[in-house]
């Protein structure tokens, strides 16, 4: 799979450095992967939800981080919309959540 915006794992790891290792563990493993369907990426990724909006949540570390990634399977990419503390994501709506532009000015 594609990830675009890739500067969103740097921008999100400087920001959850306690993160850093399992961030970049899904990233190098996810790029790795082709995932026609949700059911597809269900089968290596088994705590994977889906939420509306062709969003996909995963666990990070456990179950300390969440990551919201918005993945198109026709195209085989994805884009990671929202990554934060399990606590965090209780206080957000993940179908609804917006991209952070800044990231875009990062580093």
């Amino acid at each position: 799979m594609n990830i675009i915006v890739k500067r969103a794992v740097l921008y999100y790891i400087d920001k959850y450095p306690k993160a850093k290792t399992s961030l970049l563990v899904w990233y190098n493993e996810f790029l790795k992967q082709e995932f026609e369907n949700f059911n597809e990426l269900k089968e290596t990724y088994g705590n994977a939800s889906i939420v509306g909006n062709n969003r996909v949540i995963f666990n990070i570390k456990g179950n300390d981080f969440r990551l919201i990634v918005s993945v198109n399977f026709k195209q085989l990419a994805a884009y990671i919309i929202w990554f934060g503390a399990h606590q965090e994501y209780d206080k957000i709506n993940a179908e609804t959540v917006e991209f952070d532009t800044k990231i875009l000015a990062y580093k």
